[in-house]
């Protein structure tokens, strides 16, 4: 602490981001990065990018970012979705800032689950806005008739973060619905491994923002770019915020990187296709291993074990080289959330586990002894 601090400095609680440890060999399995590395038209761009002795570095970005703007309205043509319709940002995170700055902060509280992506409640501290948290039911998917409270907006990750678990659209539309006067920010980092965008919705509701991140599917944490979809008067209100704040969010390179994943479709589609088979493959060894799995739309999975505490089990991985995410937060202190990992990923995960659930497994003599 220092003397210097602004009051807000003082009452501030910061996201803790997953750990990146620079271990040989290591397993990570803990921070939902993609397994596989992005398009290689991603390099081939920036190297473009660079070319004549990296000349355009010189010269600052497009500040509207107005090539990715139209990649991305072009991967949703079939909705209907303009340039005008498309904000972006450094990852979903900057962009998600400036949704609460300039779509939640109202004198209302907006509403989040109780178990959600844990920046959210460090957002409405750093802006000074009141929410309000609404229960996950016991099977910690979100139950829409819960959403009942007059608010300032509801904001919600689908697939849910740290769950997997998934809203369908029908039950998105009942929420817009109910709650016409308010803002809902549905955040899809993680939809393209199993859900279906709610950018499908856009044109057909004035209150939703879609936001999504490159940093899942396309296999781009690295380069930190996000971008949000909706109706043109909610992408005006983020383009002053940002214009307010940094008018040249994104550089030259992250540009060109970023529209040549969104263009390289079947890169996409044979990526995102390998991860869903290991998610389901994995979650079929973790369940035989006597592991209660959610079900996940998202590149990873949430699971716990019965007889086995679940922070205990992370450390055991660690000792092996394999580290995963272990919440320490009511309801979820007994679940592990792991990443996809390549299959051989997955192999050396479960091969860890079933030596250290070794004592749990009955011996052949006591199996016979039950027959």
């Amino acid at each position: 602490m220092s003397r210097y601090w602004s009051s807000l400095v003082h009452r501030l609680t910061p996201y803790v981001p997953g750990e990146q440890p620079k271990l040989p060999n290591l397993v990570k399995l803990n921070t939902n990065e993609n397994p596989y590395p992005p398009s290689p038209q991603v390099q081939a761009a920036i190297a473009a990018e660079l070319a004549n002795g990296g000349q355009s570095l010189r010269l600052y970005p497009d500040p509207n970012a107005d090539l990715l703007k139209r990649a991305i309205a072009a991967r949703y043509a079939e909705f209907g979705i303009s340039r005008q319709q498309v904000f972006v940002g450094n990852g979903s995170d900057e962009v998600l800032a400036h949704v609460f700055v300039a779509l939640l902060r109202h004198e209302l509280p907006i509403l989040f689950p109780d178990i959600t992506y844990s920046f959210y409640p460090v957002y409405c501290g750093l802006y000074d806005i009141a929410y309000r948290t609404v229960p996950l039911a016991d099977d910690f998917g979100i139950c829409v008739e819960d959403y009942t409270a007059a608010n300032g907006g509801i904001i919600f990750p689908n697939p849910n973060a740290p769950t997997g678990c998934l809203l369908p659209l029908t039950a998105i539309e009942q929420l817009l619905a109910a709650h016409g006067a308010s803002v809902l920010v549905v955040d899809e980092a993680y939809v393209d491994f199993g859900g279906e965008s709610a950018i499908a919705l856009v044109n057909r509701h004035p209150n939703l923002l879609v936001v999504h991140t490159l940093s899942k599917s396309r296999s781009l944490a690295g380069l930190r770019v996000g971008y949000a979809v909706g109706q043109s008067d909610l992408i005006e209100a983020l383009d002053r915020v940002k214009n307010s704040f940094n008018s040249y969010p994104l550089d030259r390179l992250a540009i060109a990187g970023a529209v040549a994943a969104i263009g390289d479709q079947e890169h996409f589609e044979k990526t995102r296709q390998a991860v869903i088979s290991s998610r389901e493959v994995l979650r079929g060894a973790l369940l035989s291993l006597g592991f209660s799995v959610l079900p996940s739309a998202a590149n990873f999975i949430f699971a716990r074990h019965p007889r086995r505490d679940a922070g205990q089990l992370a450390t055991a991985l660690r000792q092996r080289g394999i580290i995963v995410r272990h919440f320490k937060l009511p309801r979820i202190d007994q679940y592990l959330r792991i990443t996809i990992g390549t299959d051989t990923q997955c192999k050396l995960l479960v091969a860890a586990l079933r030596e250290i659930l070794k004592p749990d497994q009955p011996t052949m003599k006591a199996m016979n002894s039950a027959i």
